[in-house]
């Protein structure tokens, strides 16, 4: 009686190979999920440097100015009523006011001696930081985003959104070179 030969792996090879790749498999996802947050911060910077660019654009549309205002937790959107000489909210969908997440750091440096929109002397009337004039023109600013640890910034990976007031809305990356102030 002859026997055959049948060819093929056995139930063990095929287990150890499963085990081995499910531990790759593991490992990948353990790395790239160390960078949540900082997806997280990319991601929430870009949303915002965008809707600045695209208010920025539509003061310049409407011929208005608009105003933003960053507090711990929120930036919102403030259009300036040329009629009552004051800062408003709008009405419109695209300047509600939005969340900061509680791990954002957000540090602002405003140029304080910029020209600014007078807006009444009442301490409730809302003032914004940063002007976005209906010429395309911005007061000079700087807004940094950290990711917030214990309440400190991780200064190791910072955006930088800015304007230096006659120039474009700019948004710095981390690990791009410093930008000389000229």
């Amino acid at each position: 009686m002859s026997r055959q030969r049948v060819s093929g792996f056995t139930l063990i090879e095929i287990l150890v190979v499963l085990v081995v790749v499910g531990m790759l498999v593991a490992l990948a996802t353990f790395t790239m999920g160390g960078n949540s947050v900082r997806r997280d911060l990319d991601n929430e910077v870009e949303k915002m440097f965008l809707l600045m660019q695209t208010v920025s654009e539509q003061a310049v549309l409407n011929n208005t100015e608009f105003g933003l205002i960053v507090e711990e937790d929120q930036y919102r959107f403030l259009a300036f009523d040329q009629r009552a000489g004051t800062w408003k909210p709008s009405a419109e969908r695209l300047y509600r006011s939005r969340e900061i997440p509680e791990w954002m750091l957000v540090t602002e440096y405003i140029e304080n001696d910029a020209p600014r929109l007078a807006s009444g002397d009442d301490e409730d009337t809302p003032r914004p930081d940063v002007v976005l004039f209906s010429s395309g023109e911005t007061t000079p600013f700087e807004l940094e985003f950290t990711i917030s640890r214990d309440g400190l910034a991780a200064e190791d990976y910072v955006h930088s959104v800015f304007s230096d007031g006659v120039s474009p809305i700019e948004w710095q990356h981390p690990g791009d070179p410093e930008v000389e102030a000229e």
